[in-house]
């Protein structure tokens, strides 16, 4: 027995995406007061590439921290204690890019008061800012209801997860991920498939971990969801 819904709703069309990555229109950084200077002005593209698109990137492999500049701290200026700083910060638990940029700021600030002299780092291991542009094309998936997108969904390639469930909050206007959004289309009985998406803390899971994440908290979702349905209709 499928999930029951109040009304249908449009189909969803998969997408999925890659990422073409440019330079980021500031100069490289070779110390921690330069990565500070740089920061304060560089475009908010830069800090949405260095924190949030590294989930991504195929070249990104920390297996400890998810942003740039707490990798960069940790491996070249081989300050822990300032990548630790760093690499807690949640980019998506604040309101926008500015507030992160400040909230790195300060944390770069707090670091620099309290270090004797500033670490420099070998030549060649400067710190590249540099921003991305995504490239959307169709992944050759349509979903018509909310069952299909739990059946289809071992079938998304990362790149369709990181789309749809992470660089969505940037597009859409309550920031929410995109299944949400097409699943409130369709009226009652969708309420603890979205409950079920908002309650995943996603930032600091791999792409795999993420896919993998969604499918089980889907299926167990709709277990509950048709066992009630059945108990309401009386099956």
């Amino acid at each position: 027995m499928g999930i029951a819904t109040e009304k249908t709703n449009m189909p969803f069309q998969v997408k999925d995406c890659t990422i073409i990555t440019r330079m980021g229109g500031v100069e490289t950084a070779v110390n921690l007061r330069e990565m500070r200077e740089r920061i304060a002005v560089c475009p908010v593209e830069c800090l949405f590439h260095h924190f949030c698109e590294t989930v991504v990137r195929p070249t990104f492999d920390d297996p400890e921290f998810r942003n740039d500049f707490a990798v960069w701290s940790a491996r070249q200026l081989r300050d822990r204690v300032l990548a630790e700083r760093l690499g807690i910060i949640n980019p998506y638990s604040l309101d926008n890019f500015e507030q992160l940029r400040e909230l790195v700021l300060e944390i770069v600030d707090e670091r620099l008061s309290e270090l004797v002299y500033i670490p420099w780092v070998p030549r060649g291991r400067d710190f590249r800012f540099m921003r991305a542009m995504t490239v959307v094309f169709d992944a050759g998936i349509t979903l018509t209801s909310p069952d299909d997108l739990i059946d289809q969904l071992p079938n998304f390639s990362h790149s369709s997860i990181y789309y749809h469930f992470i660089e969505a909050r940037r597009r859409t206007p309550d920031k929410s991920d995109d299944f949400s959004a097409w699943l409130d289309g369709f009226g009652s009985g969708t309420e603890s498939l979205k409950g079920t998406l908002e309650g995943i803390d996603f930032y600091y899971l791999t792409l795999p971990d993420l896919k993998k994440t969604l499918m089980q908290a889907l299926r167990s979702a709709r277990a509950e969801v048709t066992d009630d349905q059945q108990v309401i209709s009386g099956v």
